[in-house]
């Protein structure tokens, strides 16, 4: 089942916090169960970011054909990958 323009929303609200460290995916998994969601170094993924906040770059995923990848349309996205950005304090 792919993302919802609200659950798209909700999950930018949830990253945008500028503390985001382990706690945004913990709620994420927890408010979307249905939701693949996976947490990454950001050197590990080479696509662009669907969008960027202080601490994570969201990629989109979609998983509805044999092999997962990441897309830029949210109406194919079945999944998350939030890739973590060594940002200095």
């Amino acid at each position: 089942m792919a993302l919802t323009a609200e659950e798209l929303i909700e999950i930018e609200g949830l990253l945008a916090v500028d503390g985001a460290d382990m706690g945004p995916l913990v709620e994420l998994r927890r408010r979307f169960p249905q939701l693949a969601c996976v947490r990454c170094d950001a050197s590990d993924v080479t696509d662009q970011p669907s969008r960027r906040f202080p601490r994570f770059d969201l990629h989109l995923l979609d998983g509805s054909d044999h092999c997962v990848q990441i897309t830029a349309d949210p109406k194919r996205a079945t999944g998350i990958v939030l890739a973590r950005r060594n940002v200095a304090r």
